[in-house]
């Protein structure tokens, strides 16, 4: 009855996520979906806790309240321009669960492994859950059960501290742009042998020192891969870390005889890195080059950048909106770390209501997070059907009156298509400079979380409008007439 019961709740928990991940491709079904999600997670928790050798309740109770009153403290705190950051967090401990379950099954191999030495067998019979399980199987069996194993705890350690580091670049704590040690890809590469071998070893019997000191190597290719990757590709990087975290959930699941996490974290694993490559073939980026990092490096010097950037007030900017038939908006991450959202929309109402075609252009890696700036807008209720991808709108700005660029770098800048030596170049962009006029909302000269400096902000028909973003937008809304 037990098992029954366990397998259907999975069944059903595993469409629900299947249907809360098709639903968020749209933004209209992303609420229901989210709330597929929610209860999907719930059924597989009760399933859990209600299945096969499951015993432990107060502490399983109690760990739930304290995990969940922590993650409502953290929903309610944290601010959309810390949602990159919470993110890479939450990959973190996925890859340290990972690493502790593995370890885990490590600790009840070898205590199986010394009551059959022994001849124990009250030892044997008196076993329960996992352990049970572990006792069951055949010598073939407890071999696959190695390298599943090997895997989780390779891939959780190598997700927790990428994780860590990218929590810690997109926080500011750690330096955005790449770096590496001496050696770059080689050491990596040899720390990647070194598991290799130490697989084998652990699968002939070497014991518990082969998985720690691969777990060692891990955390290192963690640490040294994406300390190596700079801050523009830093979308990419959470969303492939999503991808790690959930095939290290699908390896540990293998481990522990769980359907349920083998299918949720492979659907994880798949849809992180389908996005990925999606993300990386809009940045006219090779994945693999992504993931080995080294962002950053040139063939050569980069285009000199001349002139010099013009500066213009509120009034200017209002005096060319109403002057203008068509605004294309284009949000980055300066939008979301002024808190902008809200004025924007308002701006955007009262735009639409003189009778002015706004329209936003939202480009595949705008903000650092995937949809991130879709969210902010979503959140400030823009309507859904005025905010525009790159490629369906992109070839309008020729016909646009005025471009306003809300905190954005590197998806606006020429020099992708300019300058063959420039760290971004061929990466497609959003080409705001063919509008009219263009308006950089900006709060100083600096050349942005990359580091690339930026030909846009130096063009004729560009003026910077400095300041905070939202203090400068809400200085224009007064003069909309």
């Amino acid at each position: 009855m037990e098992y029954g019961f366990t397998t259907a709740a999975y069944v059903v928990a595993a469409v629900l996520i299947i249907q809360s991940l098709g639903g968020l491709s749209g933004q209209e079904s992303a609420k229901r979906a989210v709330w597929y999600g929610i209860f999907g997670m719930g059924l597989a928790v009760a399933a859990t806790l209600m299945g096969p050798g499951a015993g432990n309740w107060l502490i399983s109770l109690v760990m739930i309240a304290i995990g969940g009153a922590i993650g409502w403290v953290v929903a309610q705190r944290v601010q959309m321009t810390e949602m990159p950051q919470l993110v890479a967090a939450m990959h973190s401990l996925v890859g340290l669960a990972a690493v502790f379950i593995g370890f885990n099954a490590e600790i009840e191999m070898v205590r199986i492994a010394s009551l059959i030495a022994a001849g124990d067998a009250d030892g044997l019979n008196a076993l329960t859950g996992f352990a049970q399980k572990v006792a069951e199987k055949s010598a073939t069996e407890i071999n696959i059960l190695k390298i599943e194993v090997f895997l989780g705890v390779f891939i959780g350690a190598v997700t927790f501290t990428g994780s860590v580091i990218a929590y810690g670049k997109l926080a500011g704590k750690v330096d955005g742009k790449a770096k590496k040690l001496p050696g770059g890809h080689m050491l990596n590469a040899g720390a990647a042998i070194l598991s290799l071998i130490l697989l084998v070893m652990y699968f002939q019997g070497a014991g518990t020192w082969a998985l720690l000191l691969m777990t060692l190597a891990a955390f290192f290719i963690g640490y040294h891969l994406i300390m190596g990757i700079g801050g523009a590709d830093m979308p990419v990087v959470v969303s492939m870390l999503n991808s790690y975290s959930g095939w290290a959930a699908a390896a540990i699941g293998f481990s522990l005889s769980n359907d349920l996490l083998i299918v949720v974290g492979a659907l994880v694993g798949s849809s992180g890195a389908i996005l990925s490559y999606i993300m990386c073939k809009a940045m006219n980026r090779s994945f693999i080059s992504v993931i080995l990092g080294g962002f950053g490096g040139t063939t050569g010097p980069a285009m000199e950048v001349t002139g010099e950037q013009i500066a213009i007030d509120a009034e200017g900017v209002a005096a060319a909106l109403n002057d203008a038939d068509s605004v294309i908006i284009i949000p980055g991450y300066g939008m979301a770390v002024a808190q902008a959202q809200q004025s924007v929309s308002e701006l955007t109402r009262k735009l639409r209501a003189k009778g002015k075609n706004v329209r936003f252009a939202i480009h595949p890696v705008a903000g650092r997070l995937p949809g991130h700036m879709n969210v902010l807008l979503a959140e400030a209720k823009v309507p859904y059907d005025i905010v525009l991808e790159m490629d369906e709108i992109n070839d309008d700005f020729p016909e646009t009156d005025v471009a306003i660029v809300i905190g954005s770098n590197d998806i606006v800048n020429p020099a992708a298509q300019e300058d063959p030596n420039s760290p971004i170049a061929g990466m497609p962009v959003l080409e705001c400079w063919k509008a009219k006029q263009v308006f950089v909302s900006k709060r100083g000269q600096g050349t942005g979380y990359s580091g690339i400096e930026n030909p846009l902000f130096f063009k004729e028909n560009t003026r910077m409008f400095y300041g905070d973003a939202k203090k400068s937008i809400d200085a224009l809304l007064p003069m909309i007439d």
